[in-house]
């Protein structure tokens, strides 16, 4: 499990929709890219760390409940594994996750963020992946 949260344009789109005041219906994204970051992902989707090179790419996921569980309890989960391209040398030890609309751009393609439960160095060989269950969205309550 990884803890998580959401870029600031993100809520501001949230808000939008929930009070009338987004100007057009939203719609959801038809496809997500699942980044990693050695340094930290910024809640105005700024990305610092993230891989280049040694095989790294973006996990590309259709946006569907094939790959996504039904939200409850103010969080989502996915259904099935996603599994990042086997690392041919180092990307450095990854700390944070993000879910971007694109599968290069940062900043406003930045939709939600979170850390890794467990900070892990990916080395030549290396295949990271989220097991169905483990990469969860959360939208938190504050009192």
């Amino acid at each position: 499990m990884v803890a998580s949260g959401f870029t600031t344009a993100e809520m501001n789109t949230v808000l939008g929709l929930l009070f009338g005041a987004s100007g057009s219906p939203f719609t959801a994204p038809a496809t997500l890219y699942i980044g990693l970051a050695t340094g930290s992902v910024a809640a105005d989707g700024t990305v610092t760390g993230e891989p280049t090179g040694n095989n790294y790419a973006r996990v590309t996921v259709t946006n569907t409940g094939t790959n996504w569980n039904t939200a409850a309890n103010g969080t989502v989960d996915n259904k099935l594994a996603f599994t990042f391209p086997q690392a041919s040398g180092s990307w450095g030890t990854v700390a944070n996750f993000f879910i971007a609309t694109h599968p290069t751009d940062t900043g406003d393609a930045v939709i939600a963020y979170g850390a890794l439960g467990t900070s892990k160095a990916i080395t030549t060989g290396d295949t990271a992946s989220f097991a169905a269950g483990d990469l969860d969205i959360t939208l938190t309550a504050t009192t």
